[in-house]
């Protein structure tokens, strides 16, 4: 009995442990994507602190401006969490240019 837990509790920590890291990615994930979007629509209407509001919704993130036919777009990215922290997250938002 012994035996089986010790071979057995390293095995659901470490199970554990992804399952917290997965979810905290999945919380970058989101925040990145309601950055892009905010920042997306601030820019649009004109507004500068846009930029500044979607830096403190995602900390770290790196956050570029394009504009194209009628349209601003926010490109932001930003690492992972934890052992996740090799993987690029990236996300997009779009706005109408001039919006008011």
């Amino acid at each position: 009995m012994t035996v089986e837990f010790a071979v057995a509790l390293p095995v659901v920590a470490v199970v554990l442990t992804t399952l917290v890291a997965a979810v905290l990615v999945v919380d970058r994930q989101g925040r990145l994507t309601t950055a892009a979007a905010t920042a997306a629509r601030a820019v649009g209407r004109g507004d500068d602190t846009g930029l500044a509001a979607a830096s403190r919704i995602a900390p770290g993130a790196t956050l570029a401006v394009r504009r194209e036919s009628g349209l601003v777009c926010v490109d932001a990215a930003r690492t992972g969490a934890g052992p996740f922290a090799a993987l690029t997250l990236r996300a997009t938002g779009c706005a109408a240019a001039g919006g008011g």
